[in-house]
């Protein structure tokens, strides 16, 4: 058996959240850039949180160390 643990990825850590139940939670984009031409419902749909699909977070939550 392997003594070395793996290290959490920090750029992934610090753009994703992990859920009570597990779930991964991310930001939206398309926020900041170029917002002049963006509604303001649409920025202010985009300012919530959304979730990653199930397969994105079989392959995340391996970078992230939980």
């Amino acid at each position: 058996m392997s003594k070395v643990k793996m290290k959490t990825k920090r750029a992934v850590a610090k753009r994703f959240k992990v859920t009570a139940s597990g779930k991964i939670k991310r930001g939206n984009q398309n926020t900041s850039h170029l917002a002049l031409s963006k509604s303001q419902k649409r920025k202010r749909h985009l300012r919530k949180s959304s979730l990653m699909s199930r397969a994105d977070t079989r392959r995340l939550s391996r970078l992230i160390a939980r």
